[in-house]
């Protein structure tokens, strides 16, 4: 069965909605199958698998790395957040652009993030366990980010204090990250 696929404003980055089944029993759904998602134009080899469980209002992000970049693939098993894309490819027709989507363990959809944006997401259910699959393994000297209330980036969070970690309170505006902190935008042959 093919999947659903949804681009969003930056094309690069999509939405899957996976084929569900259900029945009186519950549901049956394909989170990954590598051969339809690279036939959807999701064409990575997943190496590592993330999850993490956050309170009501916990925001997460925005990460990237630099020299080893991860592609996402995002899904909730349960609760909502909203889940945020932002561009930092220098050059890019769409740098310093935002896309967010609801994802939920009711919609079960799931975010694909290629490597060159800046990923996160804040919890709006009382509490998220969020899944995601990255194509590269994570590199603590690699760790990058971008502040998640930056204002020439204008992201419309829907949580009006959220509870953010030291270190993401502390990352550095867009503007303030030097070209050579950024991945490169290349065009497709």
């Amino acid at each position: 069965m093919a999947l659903h696929v949804e681009r969003t404003a930056i094309p690069d980055v999509t939405v899957v909605s996976p084929t569900v089944f259900d029945d009186p029993r519950g549901f049956f759904m394909e989170t990954f199958h590598a051969e339809k998602y690279r036939q959807a134009g999701i064409d990575r080899t997943f190496v590592q698998d993330n999850c993490s469980r956050s309170c009501q209002g916990t925001l997460r992000g925005l990460h990237f790395q630099l020299r080893h970049p991860q592609a996402k693939l995002v899904s909730v098993t349960w609760g909502t957040v909203f889940d945020v894309a932002v561009d930092i490819r220098v050059g890019s027709p769409t740098f310093g652009r935002w896309v967010g989507q609801m994802l939920s363990d009711a919609n079960r959809k799931q975010m694909f993030v290629p490597e060159g944006f800046a990923h996160g997401f804040c919890v709006v259910s009382a509490r998220a366990d969020v899944l995601y699959k990255c194509s590269d393994y994570y590199d603590p000297g690699d760790d990058g980010g971008l502040l998640w209330r930056d204002t020439d980036v204008g992201i419309e969070w829907p949580v009006g204090e959220p509870l953010v970690s030291e270190k993401d309170r502390n990352y550095p505006r867009l503007r303030d990250l030097p070209a050579d902190r950024l991945p490169a935008f290349s065009r497709p042959n």
